[in-house]
């Protein structure tokens, strides 16, 4: 059985898996962002019930050395600029706080959501992502990694957009091989249970990775949400472990990946 009762996955005592290891700093880009804005005014607020799906998709880039201040202002702002389109629920992108692998030194995230795999597959396909993609992104990064999951309306509930100042925890599993289904839904199962362990987690959606091309092996995803920073890490400072259980958890693992992000304050000005 895993069990992890009375432990959050998402500790440093865990971090050679599933969390942010105390010693890595905060990534400081040697770039600032110009204010942008982050949502569409036209929308009206997203509500899920407990029997729909949301489908979440995380793309992490790695800006080129020295590329010039501008050009990475422009991904940004464009890239936000993707919130408008018809069929995205929630969409944001910014540079990484900090990440908690020394292989995949990501600078920059995009987190939206979909109300179906339809919706994904028609935003990957509309003419400005597209455009997007092209100009502006692909041009200035040295590396990508995408990862899709399905999570459930219960586990979006109406959180569907989190408020700005919001902290998100990324966290991709590499599993070893010849792991059955039932090993990979208690995985699932216990990240779903963290959140009822800790007042300062306001949301967890998790699921298998279906687009694997661009996953780099990563099989399972997660995302926890924080109101701020500093919840975050008061949950990070939490001790409190069973070493026969997080001996049990690791057996299971390939590798990890472990991203934080912070949605910015969104602000109007021009490109």
């Amino acid at each position: 059985m895993l069990s992890l009762k009375g432990r959050t996955l998402f500790s440093p005592p865990f971090s050679c898996a599933l969390s942010l290891p105390k010693h890595i700093p905060h990534l400081r880009p040697s770039f600032s962002l110009k204010p942008y804005s982050q949502s569409s005014p036209s929308k009206s607020p997203v509500k899920m019930s407990s029997s729909q799906t949301v489908v979440e998709h995380v793309v992490l880039v790695k800006v080129k050395e020295n590329t010039d201040l501008s050009k990475v202002n422009t991904m940004v702002s464009r890239l936000n600029s993707l919130s408008s389109l018809d069929q995205v629920l929630h969409l944001t992108a910014g540079p990484v706080l900090r990440s908690g692998s020394s292989s995949l030194n990501f600078t920059h995230a995009l987190h939206s959501r979909y109300r179906t795999k339809d919706d994904l597959a028609a935003y990957s396909a509309h003419p400005s992502h597209l455009s997007v993609v092209k100009e502006s992104l692909l041009p200035i990064i040295d590396d990508i990694m995408a990862v899709d999951w399905v999570a459930t309306g219960g586990d979006v509930d109406d959180f569907v957009v989190p408020p700005p100042g919001s902290a998100i925890r990324f966290t991709f599993l590499k599993l070893k091989e010849n792991l059955g289904d039932n090993v990979k839904s208690e995985i699932l199962g216990v990240i779903k249970e963290i959140k009822g362990n800790f007042s300062q987690i306001k949301q967890i959606s998790c699921g298998e990775n279906f687009s694997p091309a661009r996953a780099k092996g990563f099989s399972l995803a997660s995302l926890a949400i924080f109101p701020e920073v500093s919840e975050m890490e008061a949950v990070d400072s939490n001790e409190e472990w069973v070493n026969s259980q997080k001996e049990k958890v690791r057996d299971y693992l390939e590798g990890v990946a472990v991203v934080d992000y912070v949605i910015p304050q969104p602000q109007s000005a021009s490109l």
